[in-house]
């Protein structure tokens, strides 16, 4: 059966309806998944068996059956280590079908069918007695149903059911205890992420300083957690204010109540600062003594610690409401709220002569509220775009842009979502300034820009047209010419570096409407590409073959289908900032597009071969677009520096580049005649598709 997919096209600005088959859903589902990153974590995997032939040696020894209940049993690892460890018999829960199909397999492909049982079903409708799918409850509990938050997928819920129907009382449970610790930190590059800083712009007629309206300022901002690779930001950008603390724990042996909660812990500074950003993570015990221990601590904690380098499981940056200025020594306290999913935090000072009543009465007030945006701020801007907007040197890029091409009789329209240039273009002298809404309209970004505009005396300067570029009509503009279009570009939609190209349409649509000696920055784009070896990233599209003795071949070809349905044929996003890579070639321009023209009907199309240049494995291509401002000014989305001794790369951390991984890799030596991949790259002007493919 065949379904129709309506979607809005990042690239083109199109509405299209595309024919997808019935299982495009579980495909997708399956290539993006992290299956093959859980099967690589070795740490994980070594722990997990450790803590389950502990419990069944603990159930052995009181003279009772081993019955073993996994919840989330994906490809049926556990339930085949509880098995080969001596359990009785395992029911592996699994309610993804084409994940249980596969536990299925690999349960059989490796002996175990007469003793793991594959219930493709959520937990909580699993039925226990003679008819249910479950003969008895379980005595053996054994679970992976954690998120980088822990809480984020249902764990809690999952948990509380289990105990009430599934398990007997005083079961084992694997893991044992998961214990969430916190630290106090200040850091400006962390802060940046949530608040919007004032943007000193130096005008013909003095400095002016853009600022974000109190609406802003008061903002607790969105309640999702925001999950990176710790161990990737450098000690220099942030500066600890307290030591690690244990916030609270969770023991999966007894009853699990999911309601929402608050615990509070007492807090002294180390040092004087601000207070802006919990870091959080995580801990799981194996066994009830805690010597099987799997950490998600970053490195400062654990410096001597060899790190497990996972992606399904990393660390977490909460940002307090507001920033709280604190002195080393003085008392705190920090409150973390949760519900069935996700936790919050909250810092308060304690009061002078403090008693055990003021003490209760402070936490009651302590019990603050998910965090929500009313600024409607941070629904326009995601926590990447405000570090783009907060990054002052980009800012003065573009300003420096605008001072070469704005004039005094200047009529500019801007294209790009929620971008300051308006505000910049206006206080650099141009005569009138108009901007379309943003593409996507749902958060009313008209009310924010309204606040924006008053905070800045700004009012009646800037005018917001009421229709899309390719809908606008000569009344929209006054029946004037723009003679400077402006654009970063960005746009929420666009998820590829490419996608950004929307502004080249965009430009395209409102030709009739420029004037003819318009000018438009940026003048033009070009496509990079560079090949590399990454330390890690690479996992999460590796096959695995065995995983501690267990034959998981059919979910790496499981993967492989799903790849080759779609994904595999395209690059995908990811923040190369948070996974370090190695170049092996030099960085290539590849194609090229000129935003002083329209967009061509014919498609642009290039091939090549890039040489490799050092040493390693090539796990795949890298690529990003580079914005010529102007003649000789530029912003690059991906690669800010190289260096050619090692191949080190610094790339932009507030996009996400374009990853091709190859589907074989290559071991290049260095010698006189250098290995060389070549490409070939499409970009289809009608669909806004790059299609790309390598030879190795």
């Amino acid at each position: 059966m065949k379904t129709f997919c309506g979607r809005a096209n990042p690239t083109t600005g199109s509405m299209e309806w595309i024919e997808e088959g019935e299982d495009y859903d579980y495909h997708q589902e399956i290539a993006r998944s992290r299956y093959a990153d859980m099967l690589h974590d070795k740490d994980r995997n070594v722990k997990y068996y450790q803590g389950i032939r502990a419990a069944v040696s603990r159930v052995k020894e009181r003279g009772e059956k081993a019955i073993v209940l996994d919840i989330g049993t994906g490809t049926g690892l556990l339930s085949m280590m509880a098995a080969s460890a001596g359990a009785d018999f395992c029911y592996a829960i699994e309610v993804f079908k084409p994940m249980a199909n596969a536990a299925v397999k690999i349960v059989e492909k490796n002996g175990f069918s007469d003793k793991i049982k594959v219930i493709n079903k959520h937990s909580t409708e699993v039925t226990v007695g003679p008819d249910g799918d479950m003969q008895c409850r379980a005595n053996i509990l054994v679970t992976e149903l954690f998120d980088t938050e822990l809480i984020g997928e249902g764990a809690l819920p999952s948990y509380e059911h289990a105990h009430k129907f599934l398990v007997q009382e005083g079961c084992e449970a694997v893991p044992h205890r998961a214990t969430v610790y916190v630290q106090l930190v200040e850091s400006r590059r962390m802060w940046s992420w949530k608040k919007l800083f004032p943007v000193h712009v130096e005008a013909e007629d003095g400095e002016k300083i853009l600022v974000p309206p109190s609406e802003m300022e008061n903002c607790p901002g969105v309640p999702s957690v925001c999950d990176i690779q710790l161990n990737q930001m450098p000690s220099s950008d942030f500066s600890t204010l307290s030591d690690v603390v244990t916030m609270f724990s969770v023991d999966f042996s007894k009853p699990v109540q999911s309601a929402s909660t608050c615990y509070r812990v007492q807090l002294e500074p180390v040092k004087s600062g601000k207070a802006q950003i919990v870091l959080s993570w995580w801990d799981i015990d194996m066994d009830p003594s805690g010597m099987i221990n799997c950490t998600m601590a970053p490195y400062w904690v654990k410096p001597s610690s060899a790190l497990q380098w996972r992606d399904h499981w990393m660390q977490c940056v909460y940002f307090l409401p507001r920033e709280e200025p604190v002195v080393q020594g003085e008392k705190l306290y920090l409150t973390a709220c949760r519900d069935e999913y996700s936790v919050w935090y909250n810092l308060q000072r304690a009061r002078e002569g403090e008693n055990k009543a003021d003490e209760e009465e402070h936490e009651a007030d302590a019990r603050v509220e998910s965090p929500v945006c009313r600024c409607r701020a941070h629904l326009l801007w995601n926590r990447p775009r405000l570090g783009e907007l907060n990054d002052q040197n980009r800012t003065r890029q573009y300003i420096k842009s605008l001072k070469k091409v704005l004039k005094t009789d200047s009529v500019c329209l801007c294209i790009s979502d929620g971008s300051l240039l308006p505000v910049l273009a206006h206080y650099l002298g141009a005569k009138q300034v108009l901007c379309p809404p943003s593409r996507i309209d749902l958060y009313h970004p008209h009310e924010l820009w309204q606040a924006f505009f008053k905070a800045n005396h700004l009012e009646d300067k800037i005018k917001i047209i009421e229709a899309r570029p390719e809908l606008l009509k000569p009344s929209h503009l006054e029946d004037k010419k723009i003679s400077v279009l402006v654009g970063e570009p960005f746009f929420t939609t666009s998820l590829l570096p490419w996608h950004n190209l929307y502004f080249w349409y965009a430009r395209t649509a409102v030709s009739a409407h420029l004037a003819s000696n318009v000018t438009v920055l940026p003048q033009s784009a070009a496509l990079h590409m560079m090949i590399v070896e990454f330390q890690d990233l690479w996992r999460i599209r590796s096959p695995c073959g065995t995983c501690e003795g267990f034959d998981v071949q059919t979910m790496d070809d499981m993967i492989k289908d799903s790849l080759n349905f779609r994904e595999s044929k395209e690059a995908e996003p990811h923040p190369l900032w948070e996974y370090p890579c190695k170049s092996l070639s030099d960085p290539h321009e590849v194609l090229t597009f000129d935003f002083t023209k329209t967009v061509p009907q014919h498609c642009l199309s290039t091939e090549g071969s890039v040489k490799l240049l050092r040493k390693g494995k090539s796990h795949g291509a890298v690529l990003w677009m580079e914005y010529h401002l102007t003649a000789d000014i530029s912003v690059s989305t991906g690669l800010m520096q190289l260096s050619n001794e090692k191949g080190n790369c610094e790339w932009n951390p507030h996009c996400k580049q374009a990853v091709y991984f190859f589907s074989s890799v290559i071991e290049s030596e260095i010698q006189s005649d250098p290995t060389a991949v070549t490409y070939a790259i499409n970009f289809d002007t009608k669909t806004g598709e790059i299609a790309m493919d390598f030879k190795l």
